[in-house]
This record gives structure tokens, sequence and C-alpha cells, in this order.
């Protein structure tokens, strides 16, 4: 049952029931709806005149002898309203086509001897229940009850129309029972509805539900906010490799423990080849370690699987006072090859190049070599970037970086500097990234063949990660989750997006 969504269903309740009570009550049997209301039955007292002037005149007595005997009257209002949800016509009402009357208030145990409409809605209605309407009062003599026949009167959604009537008790003692309309609505009812102040009890069940539902909710909230989602894992994982990658597995590694909080992580990003040799050696299958490197240099680890991120772009990075908007692949190759000293050779200001590389292993450095250089470098002498910081330079340098972070301090800090690193992070630190081949660094550039610059980044496991262990749930995480969000937002393209996704098997 962990698995089971009960905080959907709760919430798919929570939405069905107030949409089918909306239906059941407006559209299944609410929408043609004729409603009565019984507003006064009282004793006449001499309020009656004082709350309806002249009323009484009007209530039209009928006596042989055109007196009326006013023994035990009283006076009743009742209030006739269409209550549902559609018009009511002539045709709607539910008796036979040859009779005048749609309705009858009965009045058990007393006589009708006199009746007004005393209320409109809307003055429409008057030629409804004019005297050639066929409203009348009469008394049913085998029922001994008083009858009012009301006219079949179309009713707009709202109208309601009040009849005012006089009655005389006949023949008991006691209180009066209580009047009744009878009649029918074709494809609706009739019913006796209430004042509309205050809320019905149909709508404190149903707010009564809801809050159960939201309490349930609540509880169910508070009963599994401490499990981690589903997918996620305990433990400990701990990421080498690529220094360039460094801030987006980082990132990803922030937004996953945001929702898997059991998991921790450790990192040491110091080089592909140096993550890579870590990982073989220790030779981990319990899935507790996995590197990021860069293609062509994993391949030379046989014994490790590797699952493809994304493409990266990589680009040419020179120090900001450097002026030069492009550089192409054959004045690159002269600048590394030593051939080119001066950036005045190539257009710039009269500065000796200062070459500012990654140390042998650096799958950047690899990727560099492979898509620029057409090959390995040749072996010279190199010097730490540490020791030239700050030194006044006078002739061409080269120098080593061990991760990509120094290799960005060293070019933004040395004038006529010139590296290399991944574009996100490039942009990041300010650095001048000039176009190769007249193309700038893209990613659509790159993914359309124009910049040549690229390399497809991998994750790495010592066979392949064992299901349920941390180094599966984040690789996971990172290829079909939402680490690809991540690997997009730093400007690198995930593999399972590319038109052709077998492209990432290969660096070529």
């Amino acid at each position: 049952m962990d698995g089971f969504p009960i905080e959907i269903v709760l919430a798919l309740i929570g939405v069905a029931v107030p949409i089918a009570a909306f239906l059941w009550e407006f559209v299944v049997v609410g929408r043609r709806r004729l409603g009565y209301r019984v507003q006064m039955d009282t004793p006449v007292t001499g309020e009656i005149e004082s709350v309806f002037p002249g009323v009484l005149t009007r209530l039209r007595p009928e006596s042989p002898d055109g007196r009326t005997d006013l023994k035990d009257l009283s006076v009743v209002l009742v209030r006739i309203e269409n209550s549902g949800a559609t018009t009511i016509d002539t045709s709607d009402y539910q008796t036979l086509e040859s009779g005048r009357a749609g309705l009858h208030v009965h009045f058990p145990q007393r006589r009708v001897i006199g009746m007004a409409v005393t209320e409109l809605s809307h003055p429409g209605l008057a030629e409804c229940l004019d005297a050639r309407s066929g409203i009348a009062h009469r008394w049913d003599a085998s029922a001994s009850r008083g009858v009012i026949d009301l006219p079949k009167v179309p009713l707009n959604r709202g109208d309601h129309y009040k009849v005012l009537a006089i009655l005389q008790r006949q023949g008991r003692s006691g209180a009066d029972a209580e009047p009744e309309l009878r009649g029918g609505v074709k494809g609706g009812r009739l019913l006796e509805t209430r004042s509309r102040t205050g809320a019905s009890r149909a709508m404190f069940s149903l707010v009564g539900f809801l809050v159960l539902v939201i309490a349930a909710q609540l509880v169910v909230g508070v009963v599994r906010g401490d499990r981690p989602p589903r997918g996620c894992v305990g433990g400990e994982l701990t990421v080498v490799g690529s220094s360039a990658l460094r801030p987006v597995i980082e990132d990803a590694a922030r937004r996953y423990r945001a929702e898997c909080r059991d998991l921790r992580f450790d990192f040491a990003f110091e080089g592909t080849e140096r993550g890579l040799d870590r990982l073989t050696r220790a030779a981990s299958t319990d899935g507790t370690l996995i590197a990021i490197g860069d293609n062509p240099i994993g391949a030379n680890y046989p014994k490790l699987d590797r699952r493809s991120l994304a493409v990266a772009v990589f680009t040419v990075v020179t120090h900001p006072d450097l002026d030069i908007p492009a550089l192409s692949t054959a004045q690159l190759r002269d600048i590394y090859a030593g051939r080119v000293t001066d950036w005045s050779e190539v257009g710039g200001l009269p500065l000796p190049v200062v070459l500012v590389e990654r140390a042998p292993g650096s799958g950047t450095r690899a990727v560099f070599e492979q898509r620029v250089l057409g090959g390995s470098q040749p072996a010279v002498p190199h010097t730490s970037c540490l020791a030239i910081q700050g030194r006044e330079l006078t002739g061409p340098t080269r120098c080593t970086a061990e991760v990509t972070g120094d290799l960005l301090q060293t070019v933004r800090n040395t004038r006529g500097a010139i590296g290399y690193s991944e574009f996100g992070e490039a942009t990041r630190a300010g650095l001048r990234t000039p176009a190769l081949n007249g193309v700038a660094p893209d990613r659509q550039a790159a993914l359309a063949g124009r910049y040549e610059l690229w390399g497809i980044e991998f994750a790495y496991s010592y066979g392949a990660a064992p299901p349920g262990s941390p180094a599966a749930a984040f690789l996971r995480y990172l290829t079909d989750e939402g680490g690809t969000d991540v690997l997009r937002a730093h400007g690198n393209e995930p593999c399972r997006d590319l038109p052709n996704p077998a492209r990432c098997g290969d660096s070529g």
C-alpha cells in the first residue's frame, strides 16, 4: 500500500462530489422545479389591515345574502416560485390540456371566502393571473377542504407570485392543518421551499464532507511527510571526475536532495582520468561511487559501464583585454604548436601568448585536442599556473591547470592568456569566447554540425549500477527525470532529447 496514491484519490473525491451534487441538483432532478412556501398563516386581527392596507375589501367574500360571518377567520399568504434551473411554460404543467388550472392549493377544514394576488415578480405576470385566467376558489365538500385553482402561469427562472387568501374554519377546533400545493410539472417536481436566509442542510452537509476530505489529506500528509517520494533511496553517493561538469552535477544533486533527503553526496572533481582511475581501483559494485567523464578517455576503461548524459559545448577562452573576435582552426594549431608567440601575429595586441592548458588526462583537454588540434600535443615542459599568476610575462609562456576553475581564474588574471573550457562556465566567468572558424559557440550550432568544439559527457559506474542503489537512482534522475532540466539549464543538450540519440554513443 506504500505506493497507493491516496492523496490523489482524496483530491479526486473532493472535486468529484461537488460536481456530482451540482449535476444532480440542477440537471438531473432540479432542472425544472416549482416551489411553494407558506409565508403567513395567522388568525385575523386588527393588525392584518395595517400590514396589508385595503386588502380585506378585495378578498371578495361569497355569501348568498352578500354578508360574511367573520368568525374563525385566518389569513394565509402563499408564494409560488420557479426554483429550478430552467423556464416553466404553460405546457409543462402536468394536467389535462383542456383544463385551465395548473395548480391547486388545498386548505383542509377551511373554506376560502376570498383571495387576491398581492405580489408579482414582474408586471408581465398580471395578464396570466387576471379574472380571465381561470384563477378561482371553491369548496370541495367530499374532502371538506377549500381549494384555490391557479392557472398555468409561465415562469422564467426565479419568477414568483403570491396569493393572499382569507379562510374560515369549518366544524372543528384546534390548530389548523398546513396548506398544501397539488399538481405536477413534466420532467420536474413540486416541492415546499424554505426562506433563503442562511445555508441549507444540503449545503452544510456538502461543506462538512469537504472539510472531512481536507482533514484526511492533512492526516495523510503528516503521516507520509517523512517518507521519501517513490524511487528515492538512502545512503551515500560519491561523484568524481570531470571538473568541467562540476557545477552541473552539484546543481542536479542539490535538486535531487530536495526530493530525496536521505541520500547524501560527496564530490571530488579532480579531472576525468583521475576520476576514472579512482573508480577502477575501487572496483566498487555496491552503487556508491560514480565518475563523470568525457569521451574518448572513457573508452580506455573496459570494465566501466558508461551512460551518456549530454552533448556539451566547449569553447576557447581569452583574457578580457584581448580583442580577438574569432580564431580559425589553423591559427589555434599554430598558437599551440608555438609557431605564433605574440597576439599581434593574429591581429591582436602586442602581447606574448600565454597558453593555459589542462593537465594530461583531462577530458576537456582530450576533446580540444581531438576537435581542434587534430591529435595529442607533443610533450613539452609545463609550469603550474599558480606559479605565473601575478608575474609580468615578457615572452610566450605555457602553464598547466589541474581543474577547470583554476584554468578560468588564470586566464582571467593573466594578460595575453588563452585556454579552453566548457562554454557555460566560461560565460559565467566573464571571459571572451571567440568564434571558431566564424561560428560562435552555441548549442544549436553544435547540434547542427556548424560548430566543431563539442563532446559527449558520460557517467560511469564499475559494472552496471545495482537496481535500488544510490548510483542507479541518481543516474536515472540525470538521464530520464528532472536532471535533464538541469543539464539543459547549464547549456548542455540531454542525449535523450536528440533527434538521433545514438549520436551520443560516438564522439566523432
